[in-house]
């Protein structure tokens, strides 16, 4: 015996096609429709007609949609997975080290249970996070994770619902948490059915509708966005969301959704006893995205820090076209701003917004771990026209002292090729028009962007690698490293001769990215050298870097740690 359930306040008439066979459904006052089922299990195919209209459409809320999203969806056992993660206590996310991954482009299978296989490399290299891609059912045999319509199902592509839940209880068994990147400010262009069903949908974009989060009979909609939210959390044991572009989310009402999202996860993460992580992808630079509720903010744990990357990226490859460009003016003064400050753009003038930007940072009251940094991510290479990744320009010393001073397929022709045309025009707009693009939408794209795992014992992928575990490690050692105040930091550069010195507590994190050896005043006697990428001298208070090199050195007393 089955419950089907569905919103259609519009519709006079809804019937639930069970196996074939149609049952009537009772409305009530709010316009939910119901029918009980007997003998309708686990694996039943059901889909809903409404009013007179004979397409069978598939359910809203599905949880598994095995023959894809025009198809009909298929009762789920809640509980055929027997999790083994009961003594799982979660982590939290200040502190952490996220690894960004792709189901689809992980392995060469890009599956689930594929990338299970290759955890424990993960795990030797220090990671406390896997951020993945988004999972939900998306119209065809591969995607990026960005169009999806089945909020609420796990695509077949990487191996369907059973298949997550093993993926994240062999993270959890190993000693890493799981963020899932969820997408809430639009809906693929492909199977997104929704409107058919009631008033979910406020506008679109070339990528496809967005949702009615603040206009008639919302509420249902703001439910179905956070109902969703809450299963990945409760149901799959998501230990945190990654919130994609919330800049994106039109929301009006007194209580936005996402301080309606933050008060929701807090008592969910209350009741499971675990640490449940919210992070921001948000392009406002407005720090009450993560200020506390009691100070006015929405309460979200954390937020991508773009100004991070684009002063580095800039710093590193010399790039100033686009959205780069008040960055690569800002030189290294601008990169010992966002050490300290977070935003480099916090009410200041943006050439390329061509407006003011943004609102400062309370670093006395707001953590700075609360801004995740990164050298690279998906946002960042796909926003490149060729995709191409630092790798590709910069040599390893460079890459080394990055990393030092951080750490779609569309089956129908006419929607690949608005997707064709509108990255194309994106890229143009952020400088990059005189490039070629590469079909997002080919299968060679796709498979270009798989992992190469023989690299990892090739040089100079294997010192690299090194270099990053060796670095996690310190960060995990040296409580400097991870001291989330950033009114505590400290920063000297020299423009000239392009060094970087960040102060930490006990440690001074030494960087040249020039082309010549240079020698660096400390200011305190040289204790130990904890990591350093090339041979150096130190000593008296100064310690002498080869180029494009870097070194954490530990000043004053060399014990302890």
């Amino acid at each position: 015996m089955t419950d089907f359930q569905v919103w259609a306040p519009h519709r006079n008439r809804v019937r639930v096609l069970v196996d074939g066979t149609t049952h009537p459904m009772d409305r009530d006052g709010a316009g939910w429709w119901r029918a009980t089922v007997d003998g309708a299990g686990p694996g039943t195919a059901y889909a809903f007609l409404l009013d007179d209209d004979e397409t069978p459409l598939p359910d809203p809320r599905s949880r598994w949609q095995p023959t894809g999203v025009h198809g009909a969806s298929r009762v789920y056992d809640e509980h055929g997975h027997r999790w083994t993660d009961g003594a799982w206590t979660g982590r939290q996310l200040a502190g952490s080290v996220l690894y960004e991954l792709h189901i689809g482009t992980f392995t060469p299978d890009g599956t689930f249970d594929a990338a299970v296989r290759r955890l424990d490399h993960l795990v030797a290299l220090g990671v406390d996070l896997v951020e993945v891609l988004p999972v939900n059912a998306v119209d065809g045999p591969r995607n990026w994770g960005y169009d999806g319509v089945g909020w609420y199902a796990v695509t077949e592509n990487y191996g369907g619902p059973d298949a997550f839940k093993r993926f994240v209880d062999a993270c959890h068994v190993r000693g890493m948490g799981v963020v899932l990147d969820v997408v809430y400010n639009h809906l693929g262009p492909s199977g997104a059915y929704l409107d058919r069903f009631g008033p979910y949908f406020s506008g679109s974009t070339i990528w496809g509708p967005t949702v009615n989060l603040d206009q008639a009979q919302s509420e249902p909609v703001r439910r179905y966005v956070i109902d969703n939210a809450l299963m990945w959390l409760r149901d799959f044991h998501v230990d945190g969301l990654r919130l994609d572009a919330v800049h994106a989310l039109h929301d009006e009402r007194a209580v936005h959704v996402l301080e309606q999202l933050s008060v929701e996860v807090e008592a969910l993460s209350t009741h499971v006893g675990r640490p449940l992580s919210l992070i921001a992808e948000s392009d406002l630079n407005d720090p009450r995205m993560v200020g506390s509720r009691e100070a006015g903010g929405y309460g979200l744990t954390a937020q991508w820090c773009d100004d991070i990357h684009h002063t580095l990226h800039s710093a590193l490859t010399g790039e100033g076209q686009g959205y780069y460009a008040d960055f690569a003016t800002a030189g290294l003064t601008g990169l010992a701003h966002v050490f300290t400050r977070a935003f480099l753009h916090e009410g200041t003038w943006s050439s390329f917004r061509q407006r003011i930007h943004g609102a400062p940072v309370d670093t006395h009251r707001i953590p700075g771990h609360r801004f995740l940094a990164y050298l690279q991510n998906h946002d960042q290479i796909g926003n490149r026209a060729t995709g191409d990744r630092l790798t590709e320009t910069l040599s390893p010393g460079l890459l080394a002292c990055g990393a030092a001073l951080v750490f779609g397929y569309f089956p129908d022709p006419g929607l690949r090729e608005a997707v064709r045309k509108g990255r194309t025009a994106e890229f143009a707009e952020h400088g990059w028009g005189d490039v070629e693009v590469p079909d997002p939408n080919a299968e060679s794209t796709f498979e270009d962007s798989k992992l190469d795992w023989d690299e990892q014992l090739q040089e100079p992928h294997a010192t690299l690698l090194q270099v990053h575990r060796q670095l996690i490690a310190l960060r995990r050692e040296w409580p400097e490293l991870s001291d989330p105040w950033l009114d505590e930091v400290e920063v000297d550069i020299d423009e000239e001769a392009r060094t970087v010195v960040l102060h930490r507590g006990r440690l001074r994190v030494a960087c040249n990215l020039g082309p010549d050896a240079v020698s660096l005043a400390l200011n305190a006697p040289v204790g130990r050298i904890l990591l350093a990428s090339e041979p150096v001298e130190g000593g008296d208070g100064a310690l002498t870097l080869r180029p494009e090199s870097f070194a954490i050195v530990q000043v004053g007393s060399a014990t302890g740690g």
